[in-house]
């Protein structure tokens, strides 16, 4: 009964609010800043997808010499090819932790720095409509908010996308 009385004025009061809706997706594929910003981060992964696959193909090829060479190789030379190999790849395996590894990865921090100061200033552009339409509370369709349905008259994208625009 308690529950349900909580619910019941929850409610009440929850019916009272204004709610809008944003497609953060949307925003971000249309926003200059942001193209540029998921260039700038694009250009970071294929640089360091570059330098994993240029590795990758020297360890291939030190392999396919050492399978080559193998039956030549003296123990204590098969030893030292052998770790030499484990070496490579564990130089591989580290690069690819630094730079892509979760949640330290440096392309997390590049995320950061790069669209940062992007997602400030389209949250302040949320912000600005929220208060010009009197909303409380504004849900963004493409994030982890669960909305099942939005009346369309309730969506601010483009406004927000307008509010960017113009507050240059």
């Amino acid at each position: 009964m308690i529950i349900a009385t909580f619910f019941f004025m929850g409610a009440i009061s929850f019916g009272q609010a204004k709610i809008g809706y944003v497609d953060s997706q949307l925003i971000l594929q249309q926003l200059p800043a942001a193209i540029k910003a998921q260039g700038d981060l694009d250009a970071f992964t294929n640089k360091w997808s570059a330098h994993i696959d240029s590795l990758t193909k020297e360890l291939q090829n030190d392999y396919a010499n050492y399978q080559k060479n193998a039956k030549k190789y003296s123990k204590t030379q098969l030893s030292n090819e052998q770790k030499k190999l484990v070496t490579k790849q564990k130089l591989i395996d580290d690069y690819k932790k630094a730079k892509f590894g979760q949640p330290n990865g440096e392309i997390y921090k590049k995320n950061d720095e790069i669209f940062g100061p992007v997602k400030k200033q389209i949250y302040l552009a949320i912000k600005k409509v929220a208060k010009a339409e009197k909303m409380q509370f504004i849900f963004d369709k493409a994030g982890n908010a669960v909305l099942l349905y939005g009346d369309p008259k309730f969506d601010v994208t483009y406004k927000v996308l307008d509010k960017l625009k113009t507050s240059k």
